[in-house]
């Protein structure tokens, strides 16, 4: 059964029934890891679900930073919705061209500045083709619209929080990497990152909280993989992975299964695996 809750995952039977409201915007938030060969704009104008606006993750982010898609600055999340028509009293739902993979990222960065009627389409753009429904490659006609942005500090750590996590165990660390990059057994796809993860985190691969076809699990699935993977659902947990992308699958995992108190670690092993006095762990 599809869960269809309009600030989680919605079903795309949930987002054909509701594509003529007025009040609803679709986002592609597709992103690849560099050397996928994959450019997530470029697939989005050739083919994207009808009316969607496509979500550039490098480019909406803090710039400032040498850290890849560091979360925006309000201002420019702000600027850059208004420029993509999405404002004050706007449903949106968010998908990508995996099935869930970079869309929850998309919908975290919502939450963290306050947006809370945002979605992420279970299964994605591969399930909503496979059901035959319509997509166009026809530029989305946009009208500026207000929007008003609160930043919510509590739904995202830095390096000194995490850090300080580590050592004191007053949260909960949860890694979403493949466990034979959690164990540091092969090299980090970034160059230049040492291998292994930060001290006292857990493991749990975000492909253990999804079916074959790409969507989620049952809720009551996610919570017994989080439980299987050392975590207290009744105690605070950060969320981390190779550069902040795949550690909102878990954030969305913990917010479908109604545990509310969870950050995401947005420098995450880009950051960790990059300076030497951090320590890191393996096996």
């Amino acid at each position: 059964m599809p869960i269809d809750d309009p600030r989680t995952l919605v079903s795309t039977e949930w987002l054909a029934a509701h594509m003529d409201d007025p009040d609803l915007r679709i986002i592609d938030g597709s992103w690849h890891m560099p050397g996928t060969g994959r450019d997530g704009r470029a697939e989005y104008d050739a083919e994207h679900i009808p009316g969607a606006r496509f979500f550039d993750i490098d480019e909406i982010s803090d710039q400032r930073s040498s850290l890849p898609h560091m979360a925006p600055p309000p201002e420019k999340f702000v600027s850059r919705m208004r420029a993509m028509g999405i404002g004050d009293g706007h449903q949106v739902v968010i998908y990508d061209s995996v099935g869930v993979r970079s869309a929850p990222r998309v919908w975290w960065t919502f939450r963290l500045m306050g947006k809370m009627d945002v979605a992420v389409l279970d299964g994605g753009l591969p399930k909503w083709k496979a059901e035959g429904r319509p997509t166009e490659d026809m530029p989305t006609m946009v009208r500026d619209r207000h929007i008003t942005v609160t930043r919510m500090a509590n739904l995202v750590k830095d390096v000194s929080q995490v850090a300080s996590a580590s050592k004191l165990g007053d949260w909960q660390i949860l890694d979403a990497r493949a466990a034979e990059r959690f164990r540091g057994e092969v090299e980090e796809p970034r160059a230049g990152l040492r291998a292994g993860h930060i001290p006292n985190s857990k493991n749990l691969p975000f492909p253990e909280l999804q079916n074959p076809d790409g969507t989620m699990k049952e809720p009551d699935a996610l919570r017994a993989a989080l439980v299987a993977a050392g975590i207290d659902l009744d105690r605070p947990v950060i969320t981390t992975c190779g550069s902040g992308v795949t550690a909102a699958i878990l954030s969305l995992a913990l917010e479908i299964v109604g545990h509310r108190n969870h950050a995401l670690y947005d420098g995450s092993w880009s950051e960790w695996g990059m300076y030497p006095d951090l320590k890191v762990e393996k096996g």
